[in-house]
């Protein structure tokens, strides 16, 4: 007997609905969030599993690792995409998971990507990394304003960086505002400390990537944004187009229009929000020191916003860069542009 699962995944729990051919269900539990309960409740059920589908959450991980150890075809369910029946009256968490099992059986589940699992962790340190540099900047951003409020003094960031306690010492600050000062540039120091021996890591394991290679072609990007992209892309295969790309990576509208007429908007969050960061980020840095790029710009945002401008940019670098990573060849500047 064919039989196809669905697990509606929280923080601390689990509801599990095994159904067979017919849309019978055969097994229906909340089950606490250990790997060994849910694979054995999974082989209490007598027939063939086809397939398990789970739904995408904060904390898919360890439940999908674990059930493709296990030997069970796991579906990650895009849970944007999943469409419930509208006439319902009641819907609950069994009702949920059975109706990820009904559509896995019809062979409709809107399904998501599952990153290998050692690559996964590579692209989750270059996040930890992200966050540790926007941490860095609060605190740069703290002692600006301590003292722009209190000296009217505007120091630029590079300059803050290098800082050290005689530098402090020579500000005309009270104790208590030195103080500040001196927790904020030594939680900066530590992270610069870390953040430097993240991206040692990331470099050693990532370097060898031919994607990361040919992405530093591409104008306004460099070693951090190539990697950013890189491994938030993950298998470019997957995608059947750049524009399939570019609308992943956030760089297209979400304007819905009839008659010439704005009529509403599509998830404008639907996407990968670090490929949108590093698409914006290279554009920047593209304006600024390639010609023929900054003249596109400026006739773009002529005619518009230089907001929409700039993500225009970002979208014929997105389309460009899966040309390069899809072949291998370096930027063309004049094709992306001309």
């Amino acid at each position: 007997m064919e039989l196809y699962a669905g697990i509606d995944l929280h923080s601390n729990n689990s509801m599990v609905v095994v159904l067979d051919e017919t849309d019978r269900v055969v097994y229906r539990k909340r089950l606490p969030n250990n790997l060994d309960g849910i694979i054995s409740a999974l082989r209490s059920c007598a027939g063939q599993i086809q397939g398990v589908a789970v739904e995408s959450t904060f904390n898919w991980y360890w439940l999908v690792d674990g059930l493709q150890e296990a030997g069970y075809v796991v579906h990650l369910v895009n849970t944007a995409a999943v469409k419930q029946y509208d006439g319902l009256k009641y819907s609950g968490d069994a009702a949920d998971a059975r109706h990820l099992a009904h559509l896995l059986r019809l062979g409709i589940l809107p399904e998501g990507y599952i990153y290998p699992r050692e690559a996964r962790a590579v692209r989750d340190l270059l996040r930890k990394r992200s966050q540790l540099v926007r941490q860095r900047t609060t605190q740069i951003l703290s002692i600006q304003n301590l003292l722009a409020r209190n000296l009217s003094l505007a120091a630029p960031g590079n300059l803050i960086k290098g800082w050290q306690a005689p530098d402090i010492d020579a500000l005309a600050l009270l104790p208590e505002q030195a103080l500040a000062v001196q927790a904020n540039l030594a939680v900066m120091h530590c992270l610069d400390e870390q953040i430097h021996g993240l991206e040692h890591a990331i470099l050693e394991r990532a370097t060898l990537r031919e994607d990361y290679r040919a992405l530093q072609t591409v104008s306004g990007i460099g070693k951090v944004l190539a990697l950013t992209i890189a491994l938030e892309t993950g298998d470019i295969g997957r995608f059947a187009s750049p524009g399939n790309f570019a609308s992943y990576a956030r760089t297209v509208s979400s304007r819905r229009e009839s008659n010439g007429k704005k009529k509403g908007e599509g998830n404008t969050k639907c996407g990968n929000r670090h490929l949108a960061w590093a698409f914006v980020e290279a554009a920047h840095f593209a304006v600024r020191y390639n010609e023929r790029i900054k003249r596109f710009y400026q006739k773009k945002s002529a005619r518009t916003l230089p907001v929409v401008a700039i993500k225009a940019v970002a979208h014929k670098l997105a389309r460009a860069s899966y040309h390069v990573m899809k072949s291998g060849e370096p930027f063309d500047v004049a094709r992306a542009f001309g």
